[in-house]
């Protein structure tokens, strides 16, 4: 016998009987519950998604009160630990990992597809001279879309792998040009010889014609935190991508609006507010004292806690380890030891274990972006990038699910009833 959820609706005295599938009841099911013919029937009320699921997804699985997260069924801890950020990439767009083979050839065409159309570059270059890197990796995504009028045919499988291969590779492109603008610097073209993360590096920070390589540590660093970033289930920026492709938008206008999203301090821009935080400490015997004031209101504990995760983000926990790696090679990040006192304090002190307060993925992040001598400007985009893969993963999913439609949700009105138009004259 099928799992069903009993309803008994007190303002008729009639009673249901709902499917429950997964764990989930369908909200359309509801519509059936209804006090008379010209009633549209039970809704539910969700405001900012807070219990509704909108979607099956075999991408990525978040289980927030154990700390775990997995790719297509992989702990995050193994890949981040054996594998390449263009391998994740595969495993989220492919649904399994790459053979050496597989992984050769798509290596090879995302290095083939690194180069941007110059006009690409001249319309970068008609940026003001302080333009925000997010806000022209966003605009020049969306304008790239006037460069593939190919794209547009997102129902043709073949087509939709050449747009997905060309996006992956042009996005550290775009972004490393985004920076070279601001800091008013030539733009370095891609490196093919060179890895990805490495390839990146060289584009951000190549100064004259000499060979620029990348110190090994540090190309691993950001190949890490790129693979912690891939991906993280139906977050915003994910929602608003899925959300605009159900239009069946090209993936460019479709990825600019998820980027877009990404913008917002709340979502791209958290550790940036860490870093702020940590420099507004100042020193570690500050710490006590910003505690209380934390305690009683006054001020926010940033980098600490998560919408899905109440237990130890597992990202955090790489990525902590990778900060002492990178300190290793650039020197010891004096915020550092204030982080760790932080930390010290939030995990031991009931008011914050109380409330399942612990570090997440920005809390540490924005120290090594920091100490790569990334500015806090670039932040948002370098969580762009690598979140392009499964963006594109997603986006890809849900056009083949025959389940999907025009995202549309529903609205409770609450606005005026109908009025009579009053002419200009007459109104008071």
């Amino acid at each position: 016998m099928p799992d069903t959820l009993t309803i008994q609706d007190n303002r008729t005295g009639k009673t249901y009987e709902i499917p429950i599938v997964d764990g989930t009841i369908r909200s359309t099911d509801l519509k059936q519950i209804k006090t008379g013919a010209d009633d549209f029937g039970l809704m539910a009320y969700d405001p900012a998604f807070l219990n509704t699921a909108s979607t099956r997804s075999a991408i990525t699985d978040i289980d927030g009160d154990k700390g775990i997260l997995r790719y297509r069924g992989y702990p995050i801890e193994q890949l981040a630990e054996h594998s390449t950020y263009l391998e994740v990439a595969y495993l989220l767009l492919h649904g399994d990992l790459p053979n050496e083979s597989q992984l050769q050839e798509w290596e090879t065409s995302i290095s083939q597809h690194t180069v941007v159309h110059e006009n690409v570059k001249q319309l970068m270059e008609g940026f003001r001279y302080d333009a925000h890197p997010m806000g022209m990796f966003i605009s020049t995504v969306a304008a790239m879309s006037t460069f593939y009028p190919d794209a547009k045919n997102v129902r043709d499988p073949e087509c939709r792998m050449k747009q997905i291969h060309r996006l992956i590779a042009k996005a550290p492109t775009i972004a490393a040009f985004s920076y070279r603008h601001c800091q008013g610097r030539p733009y370095n073209y891609p490196h093919n010889r060179l890895g990805y993360t490495a390839n990146f590096l060289a584009m951000m920070f190549k100064m004259t014609d000499n060979p620029y390589e990348p110190h090994q540590v540090l190309a691993r660093a950001l190949d890490i935190l790129f693979i912690l970033h891939a991906d993280h289930e139906q977050n915003c920026s994910t929602n608003a991508m899925r959300a605009i492709g159900s239009s069946e938008a090209d993936p460019y206008s479709a990825l600019a609006g998820a980027a877009a999203a990404l913008y917002g301090p709340l979502h791209g821009g958290a550790n940036e507010a860490v870093l702020n935080m940590l420099q507004e400490i100042g020193h570690v015997k500050n710490v006590p004292g910003f505690i209380e004031e934390v305690k009683a209101g006054k001020r926010k504990l940033m980098g600490f806690g998560h919408r899905i995760y109440k237990n130890y983000d597992p990202r955090a926990k790489i990525i902590k380890r990778t900060a002492d790696e990178v300190f290793a090679v650039t020197g010891r990040n004096p915020l550092l030891d204030i982080a760790i006192e932080l930390e010290k304090i939030a995990l031991n002190e009931e008011y914050f274990v109380k409330r399942k307060l612990y570090p997440n993925v920005d809390f540490y992040s924005g120290l090594i972006y920091e100490a790569m001598g990334l500015p806090m400007s670039i932040f948002p985009v370098l969580f762009a990038i690598p979140r392009a893969a499964g963006w594109l993963a997603q986006w890809s999913e849900m056009l083949q699910d025959s389940e999907q439609k025009i995202a549309r949700p529903r609205q409770i009105y609450t606005g005026s009833d109908v009025r009579d138009y009053v002419p200009l004259g007459k109104r008071k």
